[in-house]
């Protein structure tokens, strides 16, 4: 509910929007199950965006920003480039399979194998390495 509140603070329309992507006053049954969809949906959007840029650069070519006429010396994309990428992709699959079938506690965080006690509060709270410039900008701050 944090981040969905901080649509609130758009003008006029803040809190009828938040509403609408609680689907009422509060987050219920029909919130979860709008932002499951969106999670569901978003991954295909992704896709048929790139499917549509990459028909698109097919059709018109790449731009040349210095306007000369060099199509004598192009690599052709499909079969160098893909094979390439194709080999990068598989490569990479491989080790990360590898690691979360044969070793999944490499990929964890130690933290998730402590047993939970409601009681007792850690002595230093910290988010994910992905929000850490998030928590210094307003640790500096406060």
């Amino acid at each position: 509910t944090v981040i969905t509140n901080l649509f609130s603070a758009m003008p006029y329309i803040g809190k009828d929007l938040v509403q609408w992507m609680w689907g009422g006053f509060a987050v219920d049954n029909a919130t979860l199950t709008r932002f499951y969809t969106l999670h569901f949906l978003v991954p295909f959007v992704i896709a048929g965006g790139t499917f549509v840029h990459l028909l698109f650069l097919h059709e018109s070519g790449s731009n040349n920003p210095l306007g000369l006429g060099s199509s004598s010396k192009l690599i052709p994309f499909h079969s160098y480039y893909t094979y390439k990428d194709l080999v990068g992709f598989v490569v990479l699959f491989t080790v990360l399979c590898g690691l979360a079938f044969f070793s999944p506690d490499f990929l964890s965080d130690p933290e998730n194998f402590i047993p939970a006690n409601p009681l007792v509060t850690p002595v230093h709270i910290q988010p994910e390495w992905y929000f850490l410039y998030a928590y210094a900008i307003l640790r500096s701050i406060l």
